[in-house]
Parts: structure tokens; sequence; C-alpha cells
């Protein structure tokens, strides 16, 4: 695999990782009754496992709870094609709750602070978060895409 010139030396999961970090929404893609639809979520991230929130009667919710299937594209919007880095996977969301839904409102409060703080936050935040849910999504492929090393040049990360 090709190393990516923004990070010399780092390994590709460490460059996906960082990469993810430092990015904070993502478009879902999934399936359902109505069709195919794509939708922009906020997400942290915990390995390659994603987490989101979301309504559930939110029609790429309705379509999770149908087919479980999703792809994922995490990207800036670049204006030259040689900048183009991003992440393209394919996996398996579900709802989550309990420990595994703690955990991720954890690590969403550290990334994004008003929902860390709910106490503090203004009264439409709060009013919100009280009707959404919680999911994740595990890839099943992953993909880091780097123009910087060659017009549609990706890598992949071999997982499990």
């Amino acid at each position: 695999m090709t190393a990516i010139t923004s990070q010399p030396g780092a390994d590709l999961p460490s460059r996906v990782a960082a990469y993810l970090s430092h990015h904070h929404v993502a478009t879902l893609a999934s399936v359902g009754a109505e069709g195919v639809w794509a939708a922009a979520v906020f997400y942290v991230h915990d390995g390659h496992t994603l987490y989101f929130l979301s309504s559930p009667a939110s029609r790429h919710c309705r379509n999770l709870s149908a087919d479980a299937r999703v792809a994922v594209t995490i990207q800036e919007d670049y204006a030259d094609w040689p900048q183009i880095k991003g992440v393209q996977l394919e996996g398996i969301a579900s709802e989550i709750a309990g420990a595994e839904e703690k955990q991720a409102r954890l690590l969403y409060g550290q990334k994004y602070p008003v929902v860390g703080k709910l106490a503090q936050a203004p009264a439409a935040i709060v009013k919100a978060m009280a009707k959404v849910r919680w999911y994740k999504v595990v890839p099943q492929r992953l993909y880091f895409i780097d123009n910087s090393a060659g017009f549609g040049h990706r890598d992949e990360i071999v997982l499990g």
C-alpha cells in the first residue's frame, strides 16, 4: 500500500483514525421501501466503528430497521481533485443501547461538548436529544482515498 503524503511514516490504520478524528460529518447511504437515501450525520468513532445519533422516525433510520446494510463516505469539500482524501466504507448499522450507548454518549460528548454537557445545553438541544436514538456502523470493507498519491488512489484496510 502507498504511503499518504499528508502523514508520512504513519501506517494506514493510523492515518484513517487521524482522518476520522479530524472530521465531523459522514454521509450515510441506506435503502428502504422508498428507495435509496443519503443523509448527513455527525459521528464519532472507536477504532473503525462509527457512532451517530438520529431520530428513529428519520428516513435513514426507518431504512436501517428494514435493511441494516449501509455505505458511508467522509470527506471535505475539495476544490481541486489532487487534494481529495476521504473514507469510503460499507457495513452494517444497528441501534445500540446499554453499555454500548453509554460509551457512544461519552465519546460523542468529548467530540461535541454541547451534547456531553446537556445540563448546560440550550433547551432546544435538550429537547432534541430526548427524541433521538443511538446507532453504530460496523464496517465490513473500508477504503482510504488519497488523490495526492494518484488520481483515484485508494487503499483498503483489511478488517477482521
